[in-house]
């Protein structure tokens, strides 16, 4: 994607523009040019197809401030792709994170991988993480490998406000196409959904 494709995006989408993109200097001179909704740091590296883990808020407090001051100065939302961990959801909202991004991926990796007490581990850490955010101000959106099938539970955690799925549509619009791949992650997510009461 370059910066043209960005600035048509920005002037095209009519809900909600979030730019997933690295910490850096270069990245946050973008946002503030383009001017996202919402921005999402995430940790990249240049070896990866796509995020591996959550960013460690923690780790890189002093370098993700100057970051954060600047997409808050710019009126950008601030969110954080992190671990489910109460320090690194103290510390998103320490820089003044309004939302944070939960890592899916180790409950997806155990997903019909792992005996059930594992399984079953991984999605508390999930719910405590999103209730403890939840508790302390931030809006909670949950994401990394979520597909129609491992969707429910995680839908069904009642503090996660948005769900960030795109590989797993795709790949089943391979088999299904678009409009049917869209309406059955619907229908999963709707099941989770469900499941609160």
């Amino acid at each position: 994607m370059t910066d043209d494709d960005i600035r048509r995006l920005r002037e095209s989408v009519g809900t909600l523009l979030n730019l997933e993109m690295a910490g850096t200097d270069e990245m946050i001179g973008i946002a503030e040019a383009i001017r996202p909704d919402c921005i999402t740091l995430v940790p990249e590296r240049r070896e990866e197809i796509t995020t591996e883990g959550g960013l460690d808020v923690v780790g890189q407090l002093r370098h993700l401030e100057s970051v954060a001051k600047r997409a808050i100065r710019a009126g950008i939302r601030l969110s954080f792709f992190i671990a489910p961990d109460e320090d690194q959801l103290a510390a998103s909202r320490e820089l003044g994170a309004e939302q944070i991004e939960l890592h899916t991926g180790e409950y997806c990796n155990c997903y019909g991988n792992c005996r059930g007490s594992q399984q079953s581990r991984e999605l508390e850490r999930l719910a405590h993480a999103a209730k403890f955010g939840k508790s302390i101000g931030l809006s909670v959106a949950a994401g990394h490998g979520l597909t129609r099938f491992n969707v429910p539970p995680i839908a069904a955690i009642p503090e996660i406000e948005e769900l960030n799925i795109g590989h797993a549509v795709i790949a089943d619009a391979v088999m299904m196409g678009l409009d049917a791949a869209v309406r059955s992650m619907r229908e999963a997510v709707d099941r989770g959904v469900a499941m609160r009461n």
